[in-house]
């Protein structure tokens, strides 16, 4: 399927379709628009009329600042660490994410940078994200009137909301009918975008795109093989192969967004990240000759390097990297990796970008999510809820107290 900015490709095959899916998608995708339709659905982020709880003026004041920390977890901050990796180029600020507890970095950090000086954005859906918190508090930021901080959760009694009006800091609602995976169109990540210097309307605009015309053929086709294999229970592992660096943070991203939705009732994909061709040396062996319980991701971005292997320059030898880019390496290694695959007949999708802007990302974002609520249902389990991890969260807290 040609795009603009994307080309998808299925190479699943037949047998991996099941007749009671195909009688099932168009009534599960009927429904699915009627949420992007509906103001309390988490598909209403999708929507072009989708209502933020901000305003941009608002957030004019803080344009000033060169550095941005981000601090949240999960669903909170993956899907900013996604944009800024993949729109490096474009951003002229310098951006900290803080994602996980390590303490070494974040004492790096306030050795490094003058803390007054760094706009804080903390996003916590719930309020009480224990590393979200503990990082905040580490970090000793909270100030009386602190003219660079952010907070955005939900607007009840939780800690950071409590903090927002006890402190008169900068405060953001986080819609309560979203989930963190979900909420990229949404405050937690336009905001982000807009502080670093991206254009969020262009961000924002192929959110649509997938429900309609060809589009919709290629997502129908993807969510009734997919459903098909998860149901079979054959296939546990998704390798989300990745030859190109600035799609690496959209993988982690993806990763959430499928486990998470999921994995529940004993079915779901292990998704897995795995650098190339870095991993041709370590892990392609299993992969070609390994348990047959694996479907693969092919990610790629050709880039237009200029500069060439120039081995003749050293030796009189011919070799067949002489006068080679690294991009035309990569994608010989690619493409090597797809003819073994289909030679032993691997399941594999690929997912080339043709350029790299905020509307390619508009289309990446949308269609994973479409994709996976879709499966969702399809499969019979609730795509938008997580309870296995609340399980472990309450023990924690218990631990802790």
């Amino acid at each position: 399927m040609n795009k603009k900015n994307l080309t998808f490709k299925n190479n699943i095959q037949k047998k991996y379709i099941k007749q009671k899916f195909l009688k099932n998608f168009n009534t599960v995708f009927k429904n699915t628009i009627n949420e992007v339709n509906n103001t309390n659905k988490t598909l209403n982020t999708l929507n072009k009329k989708f209502k933020f709880n901000y305003n941009i003026k608002e957030l004019n004041k803080f344009k000033k600042f060169k550095i941005i920390a981000l601090i949240g977890m999960g669903g909170s901050i993956l899907g900013a660490e996604a944009i800024n990796n993949f729109l490096e180029k474009k951003i002229r600020k310098k951006i900290y994410f803080f994602n996980n507890l390590d303490e070494r970095k974040l004492m790096k950090f306030k050795k490094k940078e003058s803390l007054d000086k760094v706009l804080f954005l903390i996003i916590s859906k719930s309020g009480n994200t224990i590393e979200t918190i503990s990082n905040t508090f580490l970090l000793n930021i909270i100030k009386k009137n602190a003219k660079n901080i952010i907070l955005i959760s939900e607007r009840k009694n939780n800690l950071l909301f409590s903090l927002s009006k006890k402190f008169n800091l900068f405060y953001i609602e986080h819609k309560s009918y979203i989930g963190g995976r979900y909420s990229i169109f949404s405050e937690v990540g336009m905001i982000p975008a807009y502080l670093m210097g991206l254009n969020t309307i262009r961000l924002r605009s192929q959110t649509l795109k997938f429900l309609k015309g060809k589009d919709k053929t290629f997502l129908k086709d993807s969510v009734i093989k997919l459903a098909s294999i998860i149901n079979s229970k054959k296939i546990n592992n998704l390798v989300l192969l990745c030859y190109s660096p600035e799609l690496e943070k959209f993988l982690f991203w993806c990763q959430q967004l499928i486990a998470e939705s999921l994995g529940k009732k004993g079915k779901g994909f292990f998704p897995i990240i795995s650098k190339a061709p870095k991993d041709h040396h370590s892990l392609l062996q299993l992969y070609l000759d390994g348990p047959p319980d694996k479907l693969f991701y092919i990610f790629s971005y050709e880039t237009n390097l200029k500069d060439k292997i120039n081995i003749k320059k050293y030796i009189k030898m011919n070799n067949f990297l002489d006068q080679k880019t690294l991009s035309e390496v990569k994608s010989a290694q690619k493409n090597a990796l797809i003819k073994a695959f289909i030679k032993n007949n691997i399941q594999f999708r690929e997912f080339k970008v043709k350029r790299i802007n905020e509307e390619a990302l508009s289309e990446l974002f949308s269609y994973f999510i479409l994709e996976t609520i879709i499966i969702g249902k399809m499969i019979k389990v609730n795509p938008f809820d997580q309870p296995a991890v609340e399980q472990i969260k309450v023990f924690t807290r218990n631990l802790l107290s």
